[in-house]
């Protein structure tokens, strides 16, 4: 799996709350939160996830977050 992977399967998995690249870093184990960063503003572009500034559901800081909302229909 790449980190990529990795990354969208975390935030999928938190959707519809929205994360911080600290938090997806930390609970993805990853090495540094700049892998995290950079996977999160490649998956802003794509279809269902908004990236923006907001509290993080896990850490509760105000501060750019990404979400997953996939609707249908």
């Amino acid at each position: 799996m790449t980190v990529l992977d990795n990354v969208r399967e975390f935030i999928q998995g938190t959707a519809p709350h929205a994360v911080c690249d600290d938090c997806i870093a930390n609970s993805r184990k990853l090495s540094i939160r700049q892998h995290a960063n950079h996977k999160t503003r490649e998956l802003a572009s794509a279809f269902g996830f908004s990236r923006r500034e907001d509290v993080c559901s896990m850490c509760k800081n105000t501060k750019k977050v990404i979400s997953y909302a996939h609707r249908t229909g």
